[in-house]
């Protein structure tokens, strides 16, 4: 393939504006420098996305294939990753060959030429089998960037036991999940204190975008050059007024601190929650007496209409080929090893993750297999724009549910947050 040079030269904005070029950072390396490491591949693998024995069993087998070549795992830290990446990336000597990143924040670097494009190569990877949400979200310029890792299915757990203590049915509306929750906290059937008929705090942003989502809301829409908020429309409206009743009348955590969201499943496990929405993977941190006794339930978000699925926030991550590898041909085989049938089954039966090629879902076991696929099928993401990791980074839509969280107006709020999205979005 080849690639652009040009757009190197483009600025990248998040927070400041920093320039990447394709000339060595740190000074051109000598012939006899790139001998010997054109034949090695550095992969940027995150913290808890790849299971030990699936990284071990990545390096052997390309090794092994590729007789001379030594493949080398780096695993990186979350925080303060774009700021590591936008410095690495534009360094001849420093940047990684292949590179994992947020599925949110890869419009920041394929925007301004950081990545090679992959469109070559989307067919070998598993086609239409992709997780389709993330294609759109690993493109820029109709070309294909970073493809589909894995993704985390957004699911709702909830208390068998006490829905039928007080004679709750399982909803199947996402409106009668809201009912549901009301009546379950008003019911409180083993009399806990502070029990709250379903988990839902400001802070969390990502159980909340299931209500936007759904009701066919979002948060800004791209028109023509310009990102344009959608925060007032009335599908945003409505979703927002529905989430603000379930602040008010279905949980005793809507301000509840992020740090606090991140271990919601022990309120869970307490009984002092009935409903609780989280990531598949969930599944291990429930207590285990709970699923022996059968008092755990699992089901999607429901749509608007009964049997339908809702539109839930698709986390995980994309994976892409640095424009500055070492070794295109060496990168790219390395890429096709991490869509083998080995490698994306192990990410789904020993991390729990739904594979980025989703024709190898089957290896996904315990409650949540079923349904996971499904619900990556019908998720949505955030804005594809590089400014979004601005937006995000300013803590935009943390304080724009909190702002719900505490009863303000939710028109009012809506148009003051349009208003900050177009300004970041577009700046």
């Amino acid at each position: 393939m080849t690639i652009p040079v040009s757009r190197f030269t483009k600025a990248l904005a998040l927070g400041a504006t920093l320039i990447l070029s394709l000339a060595a950072c740190g000074g051109e390396s000598s012939s006899a420098d790139a001998e010997a490491t054109s034949q090695d591949v550095r992969v940027w693998f995150m913290k808890d996305s790849v299971p030990e024995s699936a990284a071990t069993w990545l390096e052997e087998e390309f090794e092994a294939q590729n007789p001379g070549s030594d493949m080398t795992i780096e695993v990186q830290q979350w925080n303060g990753i774009v700021q590591k990446l936008q410095t690495s990336l534009a360094s001849e000597d420093e940047s990684p060959d292949i590179v994992e990143v947020g599925n949110t924040q890869v419009a920041t670097f394929s925007s301004v030429g950081a990545f090679a494009p992959i469109g070559d190569l989307e067919e070998e990877l598993g086609g239409e089998d992709l997780i389709q949400s993330f294609i759109g979200a690993g493109s820029w310029d109709g070309e294909l960037y970073a493809a589909p890792f894995y993704a985390g299915a957004r699911v709702i757990f909830y208390r068998t036991d006490l829905f039928e203590q007080a004679g709750i049915a399982v909803p199947k509306t996402i409106e009668e999940l809201g009912e549901a929750a009301k009546a379950l906290q008003a019911a409180n059937p083993e009399g806990v204190p502070d029990f709250s008929g379903m988990y839902l705090a400001g802070a969390d942003p990502h159980t909340n975008e299931g209500w936007l989502f759904t009701y066919g809301g979002q948060y800004a829409e791209q028109e023509g050059e310009k990102w344009v908020g959608r925060l007032s429309t009335p599908e945003s409206l409505a979703a927002l007024r529905e989430v603000q009743d379930l602040y008010q009348n279905a949980t005793k955590y809507a301000l509840d601190s992020n740090e606090n969201a991140q271990v919601a499943y022990e309120l869970f496990n307490q009984g002092k929650v009935g409903i609780y929405s989280s990531l598949n993977y969930a599944v291990g941190k429930i207590d285990q007496a709970l699923w022996d006794a059968g008092k755990v339930g699992v089901m999607p978000l429901p749509g608007l209409e009964p049997g339908s699925i809702g539109k839930t926030f698709s986390g995980g991550s994309s994976i892409g080929i640095s424009a500055n590898n070492h070794n295109q041909e060496l990168s790219e085989a390395a890429l096709k090893l991490m869509y083998s049938e080995e490698f994306q089954s192990a990410l789904a039966s020993d991390a729990g993750w739904i594979p980025g090629n989703t024709a190898y879902t089957s290896a996904l076991t315990g409650p949540t297999a079923d349904i996971s696929q499904d619900v990556i099928q019908n998720s949505e993401l955030t804005p594809n724009s590089p400014q979004w990791g601005v937006v995000d980074g300013n803590n935009v839509p943390r304080d724009f549910w909190v702002r719900i969280a505490r009863g303000e107006d939710v028109t009012t709020v809506a148009a003051e947050t349009d208003a900050t999205l177009e300004k970041q979005l577009n700046g």
